[in-house]
């Protein structure tokens, strides 16, 4: 009896010690297990948590647009760009000097992720080789960020220009050489050097008005000062479907579903038209990369949600083209090599 006893003290001895073991190993390995799934939780939920970071709730990020076409696109796309990092982002405006202004204002701003610009083909391709002096390096001040799209150039007149075709527009320009005059958003703009390639093309003479930004351009062809212009689509819809501005041509290979009645420039035998306006989010020189990244991440999950994406369509922007900031960066460096190309053969300077 005493030595079946005392294997039963013994099995129970060791039973309690393996559970001892267990349930120490137990506690140690819980804590992981709920830390691993509440990290799976945090990335799944693809809320703001990761992102507050570089970005505090309390200060916002600033984006600088131009105006025009770019105003309008940010500002469609920056409350849910916000509201994905867990801050806000407010849009201001810096018209002026073919979008130099805002684009100098973003270079020389300390790369810290608060500071973007709403960049351009007129600010960030062309203007460097039309105006004599651009206060910052297109090529290495900016890190670029993001691609949104392009928006198609469409040739607009006045109602009181007897010209309801572009070949109607074609021989009143030659009848009078320098007569009619079309307006820019500046000196270096794509409206600019749409006209003047437009002219060139065509044979004809017209006198380039260039403004400080696309507003007061627009502001003056309505009020009839100017009697047309080659602007982008957003700021000139609204006006063209109410009446107040007929469309002739437009940029693009195919018709736009925005305006199916009005012809592509290569339709009516302008080959080589090939001057559109992309819009893009920039920061300074040095912006870290992880900031890149998830201000990219952001704005890409915004620009393919379904409530926005249709919003930008209506208004002609084009999506497509360059996918990542590294694909953005090596755009820019050939859109500067096309741009530097046709303002050479066009001998376009500031006037």
């Amino acid at each position: 009896m005493p030595k079946f006893s005392l294997k039963i003290s013994a099995g129970r001895n060791q039973g309690a010690s393996r559970w001892t073991c267990f349930e120490q190993s137990l506690r140690r390995t819980i804590p992981t297990i709920v830390g691993l799934l509440a990290s799976v939780v945090l990335l799944g939920n693809g809320s703001s948590v990761c992102a507050q970071t570089p970005w505090p709730a309390g200060k916002p990020i600033r984006w600088f647009a131009p105006g025009g076409g770019t105003d309008i696109v940010a500002r469609a796309l920056a409350p849910e760009v916000g509201r994905i990092l867990g801050t806000s982002v407010v849009v201001e405006n810096r018209a002026g000097a073919s979008g130099t202004i805002a684009a100098d204002l973003v270079a020389k701003s300390a790369a810290d992720g608060f500071t973007f610009l709403v960049g351009h083909s007129n600010s960030n391709a062309i203007a460097p080789f039309v105006l004599s002096k651009v206060p910052y390096d297109a090529a290495r001040d900016f890190s670029p960020v993001t691609y949104i799209g392009y928006v198609p150039n469409v040739l607009v007149v006045h109602p009181q220009v007897p010209a309801r075709s572009v070949e109607e527009l074609i021989a009143l320009a030659r009848r009078q050489p320098n007569f009619y005059t079309y307006a820019s958003s500046g000196v270096g703009s794509t409206q600019h050097l749409a006209g003047a390639l437009f002219s060139r093309i065509t044979g004809t003479q017209m006198t380039h008005v260039p403004y400080k930004g696309s507003g007061q351009a627009i502001t003056d062809l309505l009020g009839g000062q100017v009697n047309l212009n080659f602007d982008t689509m957003p700021p000139i819809l609204e006006h063209v479907r109410n009446g107040k501005l007929v469309a002739l041509a437009v940029s693009t290979p195919q018709r736009l579903a925005q305006l199916p009645g009005v012809p592509t420039f290569i339709e009516k035998g302008i080959v080589g038209f090939d001057v559109t306006n992309w819009y893009a989010i920039m920061g300074p020189k040095g912006l870290p990369r992880e900031i890149v990244v998830q201000m990219d991440a952001a704005l890409q999950k915004v620009m393919h949600d379904a409530s926005i994406r249709p919003k930008l369509e209506s208004q002609g922007v084009q999506f497509g083209g360059a996918r990542t900031p590294d694909e953005f960066d090596a755009f820019i460096k050939a859109e500067l090599a096309k741009y530097a190309r046709m303002v050479k053969e066009l001998d376009v300077r500031a006037d």
